[in-house]
């Protein structure tokens, strides 16, 4: 389970925090996405982090908790825990302090569950991105600079380019892919259409789709499925 999400194309991505009936929750489930994410940035508890989890467990699809914040992580009834650290910001909590009083207040965090991902936030006016102080402005060899860094320094993972709301620029996306070896690039923001998971799913290997599920519904993520898979 832990190396098959090398092999993924499509993520889901849900938010605690935003609510789906039942019946969407289980086509959501059945979509043929590879994966579900349980994410979000505002909002988060323990407690609809697992109502969500709730929700989407039974049906036989990986599910995977990115924690927010310290208080916010989920280790029960989940497969994987993508722990991000944005690395476009200049405060470093969200690098590696965050992490730090992580590992000290939960001694018994599953370390086997974790991969690590390495941010590029690149929407200045999403919740990551003001939350986090994210500098945004950045050009696709900038983008690709933190990609090499990312895998050939930090030896992270998973490079995630990060829109979180809007529909990016591929030209940034095409420089990170190219900028890589062997580290998986995953693409997320503005996927609300088979033509944008085509177009982006040419340079990511995974692409991640949220907001969509929400704002368009059901019949548009599996358009986004079938895009790339």
């Amino acid at each position: 389970m832990h190396l098959k999400w090398k092999n993924w194309t499509h993520v889901t991505k849900l938010d605690p925090d935003k609510h789906l009936n039942p019946g969407a929750i289980e086509e959501v489930a059945t979509s043929g996405t590879d994966a579900i994410l349980l994410s979000g940035t505002l909002n988060v508890t323990p407690e609809n982090l697992t109502a969500l989890r709730e929700q989407v467990e039974g049906y036989g699809i990986p599910l995977v908790v990115e924690p927010a914040d310290t208080d916010g992580a989920l280790f029960d009834g989940v497969d994987m825990l993508f722990v991000p650290s944005v690395l476009n910001t200049p405060d470093s909590r969200w690098v590696v302090g965050k992490h730090q009083r992580w590992a000290l207040e939960c001694p018994d965090i599953p370390w086997n569950l974790v991969v690590p991902e390495a941010y590029v936030v690149l929407n200045p006016n999403s919740a990551v991105g003001r939350v986090t102080g994210a500098v945004c402005d950045l050009s696709p060899a900038e983008v690709a600079a933190y990609a090499r860094c990312a895998e050939h320094y930090f030896r992270f993972p998973i490079i995630y380019i990060e829109y979180s709301g809007m529909y990016g620029d591929p030209a940034v996306v095409k420089a990170a892919a190219e900028a890589i070896d062997d580290a998986t690039l995953y693409y997320g923001g503005g996927i609300n259409s088979a033509e944008r998971a085509a177009e982006m799913g040419k340079y990511a290997d995974t692409i991640v789709v949220g907001n969509a599920v929400y704002e368009a519904g059901v019949e548009t993520l599996k358009a986004t499925v079938r895009a790339v898979q």
